[in-house]
């Protein structure tokens, strides 16, 4: 049972299931998978979470600190889970699985819909989708066809110096009334002809030119943003509010992308919906997640009022299993806030897990032992 303090039940996490995906789970080629974790009450009660990339170092930290310090932590609220591993170094992807995992268990005990327990406000929201680099104009062309024809109003086009302005200008072509924003992946430098082709991209009726420099060079975000007319918006160099806080004083920009797994959980990002608002940023939940559960939490997320920018969601003819039910995803360019049921409002597709799992573990008070899979149990058949 949860111990009680004064007159409110503390939560203490007394298992942790943490479980190591391959790599063609989330759809992708090499580079590491996705993890899942699972913390328990002594209820039975369970939340999820997600990191999008768990390589080795990674998965050492989650496994041998972050874990252990969470079994030994009581907390009231979700937004107290942090505190058990406020001494560790930080890593917001491990923090942001663990984080999320609770608010998501905090949730389901009290029957109430994530997105409620954050705040939010809205039952629906409009999707964005990213187009990943195409290889000619006309392809790019053709496949914002295909998304638009599944009802997506708003497309984050990949840009990078040769393959920006002529882009955007190819869709605007088609599809003169889409929403279109620019990714720009930090591929940029403030070097004259880079600097001309993000110039070349002001005035053209993009929502946002998103992180056109290196994540670390902030004075430069600050002189573009202070040239340009068309919002320059931040995510790849946001790993907390307080990074955020310290953009917004040096005017780096006025919007934002708010990426649970690259701030730490949902308890960070509602703090920087709330931070960005206050400054007059606009303000979109995109997402690192390669899985359900990572998208269903930024859906939770962009519930709130906030958000006014379509959420990202995986586009027509994405790759990959959700890996919950019902599948994260738009339906003619909207996406439902699951309300009817408590929590992430999914439920974890077991059976699909186990046939993506490369290793889990369980850790819990009589320390970390390893769990069989799929794979382990077909070695050891083979071996007798």
């Amino acid at each position: 049972m949860a111990p009680h303090t004064g007159s409110a039940t503390a939560t203490r996490i007394v298992e942790l299931e943490l479980i190591g995906l391959r790599d063609s789970a989330a759809g992708r080629g090499a580079g590491g998978g996705p993890a899942l974790v699972r913390v328990a009450d002594g209820d039975g009660v369970s939340g999820w979470g997600e990191i999008p990339w768990a390589g080795p170092a990674r998965w050492e930290a989650l496994t041998r600190s972050f874990a252990p310090a969470l079994l030994d932590h009581a907390w009231l609220r979700p937004t107290e889970a942090g505190e058990a591993w406020a001494d560790l170094p930080w890593d917001p992807a491990v923090a942001g699985a663990l984080d999320t995992a609770c608010w998501d268990l905090w949730s389901r005990q009290r029957g109430t819909p994530l997105a409620h327990a954050l705040g939010g406000e809205r039952t629906a929201l409009t999707a964005g989708v990213t187009l990943a680099r195409q290889v000619t104009l006309e392809s790019v062309v053709t496949e914002v066809n295909r998304q638009v024809g599944a009802g997506f109003r708003r497309i984050r086009l990949e840009i990078e110096p040769g393959w920006d302005a002529d882009v955007v200008r190819a869709v605007q072509g088609s599809f003169p009334f889409l929403v279109l924003q620019a990714d720009a992946g930090g591929r940029y430098t403030e070097s004259t002809a880079d600097l001309d082709s993000l110039r070349a991209l002001d005035g053209v009726g993009l929502v946002a030119i998103e992180d056109p420099f290196d994540p670390d060079d902030l004075a430069a975000y600050t002189r573009l943003s202070g040239e340009l007319r068309t919002p320059v918006a931040l995510h790849r160099s946001l790993t907390s509010v307080a990074d955020l806080g310290a953009a917004i004083r040096a005017e780096a920009g006025s919007a934002v992308n708010v990426d649970p797994a690259r701030l730490g959980g949902l308890t960070e990002a509602r703090r920087a919906v709330d931070r960005a608002v206050d400054a007059g940023w606009t303000v979109w939940c995109g997402s690192s997640a390669r899985t359900g559960v990572g998208r269903a939490a930024t859906v939770a997320l962009a519930s709130l009022a906030g958000a006014s920018l379509p959420v990202e969601v995986p586009g027509a003819g994405s790759r990959g299993r959700d890996l919950v039910v019902p599948p994260v995803r738009a339906h003619e360019g909207v996406v439902p806030v699951p309300l009817t049921e408590s929590g992430l409002g999914h439920g974890v597709d077991r059976a699909a897990v186990a046939d993506h799992t490369a290793r889990a573990v369980v850790v819990d008070a009589d320390g970390l032992r390893e769990l069989p899979t799929r794979r382990t149990r077909g070695r050891r058949a083979q071996g007798r």
